[in-house]
Parts: structure tokens; sequence; C-alpha cells
């Protein structure tokens, strides 16, 4: 596979640096993505893929488009490149006819298999895969996998989001639906100042908090064994299985008020 051009006269995305972050997430020692799954209601056989990423997706984020370089110093920074689509874009070959618990194990196998897959660090950092095999769930499944050094959670999910359009009305913004009443959003607008000075403070006491905790934690302190770290060697290496929770959005609002926290369903 041929290398993107990335001359060094283009001034695209000039002296925009790597976050130290975004330089970690995408390291010798460790690699990390996002997979986000979107799920139809109706088949994919006849969409536009190719057209829906030239002028939705790629515009997004000039991330998109860049891939990381590096200089002699071994500062590393965002170069902008040519994105050829087809290395992005990919349809898996499935046999037809089978039945819906086929589908649905291969699918879970498919999210567990590219959860793997490293990118190759010649060309910009995401994927997108398109699943046209209905599942029990879905008539069709478009997976993005995006690697973390492009950004967090939060900014790529809200730009995922920024790709889709209502079926009622593609001319207005995409909404959720609340079950909130008007009186009830009112009177939460009026103790706002209160909730944001509380913030300010609980956001101070937070930092310095943290700040402590993980100057510990790289001096002295080690993770414990947990149902989900394990402390074993290599465990990074080992085969991954995908398991699957469902949270409506008022379950999900539920718990951002919970925890005090700002989330893209607001």
């Amino acid at each position: 596979m041929e290398d993107y051009s990335t001359d060094e006269n283009e001034v695209l995305l000039a002296d925009m640096p790597v976050s130290p972050s975004g330089q970690y997430f995408n390291s010798s020692v460790l690699s990390i993505s996002i997979l986000a799954v979107l799920e139809s209601e109706v088949p994919l056989d006849n969409i536009p893929s190719m057209t829906l990423l030239q002028d939705v997706f790629l515009p997004i984020n000039p991330r998109f488009s860049s891939i990381m370089v590096g200089d002699k110093k071994g500062f590393k920074k965002w170069k902008r490149v040519e994105v050829k689509l087809e290395d992005h874009i990919k349809f898996p070959s499935v046999p037809a006819g089978m039945s819906p618990g086929f589908y649905d194990d291969y699918f879970n196998d498919y999210l567990s298999k590219i959860s793997l897959d490293q990118f190759p660090q010649n060309r910009p950092l995401w994927e997108v895969h398109v699943l046209k095999y209905p599942t029990s769930n879905a008539a069709g499944h478009i997976i993005f996998k995006l690697h973390h050094a492009l950004g967090d959670g939060y900014s790529l999910m809200g730009a995922l989001l920024s790709c889709l359009q209502r079926a009622d009305n593609p001319s207005l913004p995409l909404t959720f639906p609340s079950r909130e009443s008007s009186s009830r959003r009112d009177g939460k607008r009026s103790k706002a100042i209160f909730r944001y000075v509380g913030r300010v403070f609980s956001g101070v006491a937070n930092t310095i908090s943290d700040i402590g905790y993980a100057l510990m934690k790289s001096s002295f302190l080690t993770d414990g064994q947990t149902p989900i770290r394990s402390g074993k060697d290599g465990v990074e290496f080992w085969p991954s299985a995908i398991t699957t929770l469902t949270f409506s959005l008022d379950h999900i609002k539920q718990i951002k008020a919970k925890l005090g926290v700002v989330s893209i369903f607001s």
C-alpha cells in the first residue's frame, strides 16, 4: 500500500502539535481506539458511503484528514494528507441466508477482531465498517473505529452525531426526546447560577485531589486486582470479547444527574 504524500512545504495544519495524551494513546506501548456502532432500521444496500464520508465526515475535523509526523527532536504534529477513502471503508463479506443467531455471533466476533487491529501510521487514524447483513437488533450496522488520539470520547461522539439528520425535518438540528415538562426546565434554569458556583468550587477541589492522587500513583501506589484489571503480564495481547449493555436516554440522564457531569445528551 502506498504512503500518503506529506510534502514538508505543505502548509496545512501548520504547527498544530499532537497533545501529550494523543501521543500517549498512539505510542509503541499503547494504542487505544473508540468503536461507535450505528444501527439501522432499514437495509444499507444503497447507502452513498463515499459521498457521505467525503462531504460530511471529513469536514468535521481536520484530524480526520491528517497523520502524525515527528521532527528530528521527536515532537509530533498533525500533518494534512490526501485521504484515499477506499482504504478507510470496509465491507466485510458474510454468507447469505444464515440465521439471526449466526449473524449476531459474527457481529460480536467482528467487533472483537477489529478492536485488536492496529492502525497503519501512514494514513489517518480512522475506519468505517459497513455491515449490511441483519442481526436480531438491526437491519444493518455502521461501525466507526476512531483512534483515541483524534480526540476524547465526548468530542468524537459529538462529531459523529453532527453527521446525522432528523428524519422528519433534516434542516433542523438533531435533538433527543425528553420527558421533562417546561415548568421543570424553567425551575432548573433559575437554580443554574447556584449550581455553577458549586461546580466551580467542586472542580477546583477535584483538580487538586486528582493531581495529588496522580503524583502518588506515579511514585509508589499501584493498581490492585479487580474484575476488570487482572494484573497479569501480557493481558493486552489476550483475545477480547464484546459485551453489550443497553441504556435508555432516560437512564443516561439519570446517571448524568447522579454523577453531576455533563453529557452530549443534555
